[in-house]
């Protein structure tokens, strides 16, 4: 019963901090930034300023679908994003150029990150069903629970690396807003606003993924009990 409290806890902190996140977008979507810049115009000065010039800025479909892709170097930014003018646009803009700023500067924790890829990619695949086998004959065969627990265990490690690289990429973002003029001293605080709920979410995330594999781990060090 402990555990699904546990899963319903964490359900409800996400829902509600990405229902909070997607309020405050909405709001900060109305307050123009300085310039009229929009946010495919601030993706281009932020990379340009850090002598970055070898990254594209291409829109691509669908809502908070912004990312940085460090295989093709793109920063891929969603329309209202790519096409806006706001506070909102501009803080998702320069946080995805702070990815951006961070594969060029080989940045530590992104280099870990992205050397996980691979093998995160391919235990997300497979994890669920190896787990569910492994419960079902942990009394037979306890050793799959053990290598199911191991595989989830790297898409945790993963959740846990991509903090430090999404709070780098925001102060980066923010600190530029701040140099460059993009934001002012009133439009500031609500760039920092936006940005600091959408960490919220990688926070949850990772301590979702932490006490799931604690579960794990609890029925396999307790399958002789």
């Amino acid at each position: 019963m402990s555990i699904w409290i546990i899963f319903g806890f964490f359900m409800l902190l996400s829902w509600l901090v990405g229902s909070q996140l997607k309020s405050k977008f909405k709001a900060f979507s109305k307050i123009p930034v300085n310039y009229g810049m929009s946010g495919r115009d601030v993706a281009l000065k932020m990379l340009a300023d850090n002598g970055i010039r070898d990254v594209r800025v291409e829109s691509v479909p669908g809502e908070l679908t912004d990312h940085y892709n460090p295989l093709k170097k793109t920063v891929n930014l969603s329309p209202d994003v790519y096409n806006g003018n706001s506070v909102a646009a501009a803080a998702v803009a320069a946080h995805e150029c702070g990815h951006a700023v961070q594969h060029a500067t080989a940045y530590h924790w992104l280099q870990m990150r992205s050397q996980l890829v691979p093998v995160v990619s391919f235990s997300s695949r497979y994890v669920q069903w190896v787990l569910l086998a492994g419960i079902l004959l942990i009394n037979t065969f306890p050793q799959l629970l053990l290598f199911g627990i191991l595989m989830f265990a790297v898409t945790t490690v993963f959740s846990l690396v991509t903090l430090p690289v999404e709070i780098d990429a925001s102060r980066r973002a923010l600190a530029w807003l701040n140099v460059s003029g993009v934001t002012s001293p009133a439009t500031h605080p609500k760039a920092q606003e936006a940005l600091r709920w959408a960490a919220y979410t990688y926070v949850v995330a990772a301590l979702s993924s932490l006490a799931t594999l604690l579960y794990y781990l609890a029925i396999y060090m307790g399958r002789r009990d």
